[in-house]
């Protein structure tokens, strides 16, 4: 059966880690395709296309970004009718039987558009990638604030803003999902559309979960992990800062920067859930 495809954008990678990443995802048979979109400027990584008969190799020939390289993947699961899409970092790795959870949780509940599990370090330590809509203080604060005295302030914002409070430890229906493992329904992309093609790398996972959130629930499923060798480049390559910030500005340029009314219902609504559920 054609059950999920699966996405993965390279640009330079260790091969050696890519390799973990297919093969984890190669250890279960509901996968029908696995594309590989190579966004570097040579195709070396051709070569991971002999791993499987199921790899699709598609090399691009220059770096068109995190989003559009996804995005042609995901046109043809949604014009082959492939129900599920899992888009996937190339630093991502997990044991067997991962899919097939959130697969079945997919099945059962067919009211929810996304889902994401656990993500945990590989030295097993929790990332928070649970997030509320954010606000311009919630993105430029924590990142250009987050020392000295402000520290503490940025600590207690981090628990509410990434939901820390939570524990992490239950099923949960949050707004902003992170992008490095995303389950998807197909089903609901054709009502909102693909990753906006805007942004060039970061914050188009907080576009398209918004989106999907909207029309359809976005989950936090916690009782299964991967592992994702997460190193915040941002914060150590002055090129994908820029990016981050051109992301950032655009993001706010299309729903509203202080003045976010869907934004300030969406968080509200999402707490006051999230707080009655965790009290339970």
């Amino acid at each position: 059966m054609k059950n999920l495809n699966v996405s993965i954008v390279l640009f330079k990678n260790n091969p050696d880690a890519v390799k973990k990443a297919i093969n984890s995802c190669l250890l279960s048979k509901l996968i029908h395709n696995l594309y590989l979109i190579d966004n570097s400027p040579t195709d070396e990584l051709s070569e991971l296309s002999k791993l499987d008969h199921r790899i699709i190799y598609i090399f691009n020939n220059t770096n068109i970004g995190f989003g559009k390289a996804h995005n042609i993947a995901l046109r043809k699961s949604i014009e082959e009718d492939i129900p599920y899409h899992l888009v996937l970092n190339p630093d991502v790795y997990f044991e067997k039987g991962v899919l097939e959870e959130l697969y079945n949780f997919m099945e059962n509940n067919p009211d929810v558009g996304l889902i994401m599990p656990k993500v945990l370090y590989p030295d097993g330590k929790l990332q928070y990638l649970c997030k509320l809509l954010p606000t311009p203080i919630d993105l430029f604060g924590r990142r250009f604030l987050n020392f000295g005295p402000f520290r503490k302030f940025i600590e207690k914002w981090n628990e509410i803003y990434e939901l820390r409070f939570t524990g992490y430890d239950k099923i949960v229906e949050v707004p902003y999902l992170s992008g490095c493992c995303m389950f998807l329904r197909t089903n609901i992309l054709k009502k909102v559309g693909l990753f906006d093609e805007r942004f060039f790398m970061y914050l188009e996972d907080t576009d398209l979960t918004r989106r999907i959130h909207k029309v359809a629930k976005t989950i936090y499923f916690p009782y299964v992990h991967i592992y994702h060798e997460y190193g915040k480049g941002s914060y150590k390559n002055f090129k994908l800062l820029y990016y981050h910030i051109d992301s950032a500005i655009k993001y706010f340029n299309k729903w509203g920067w202080f003045f976010d009314k869907e934004r300030d219902i969406i968080n509200r609504l999402t707490f006051q859930k999230i707080r009655i559920h965790v009290k339970k």
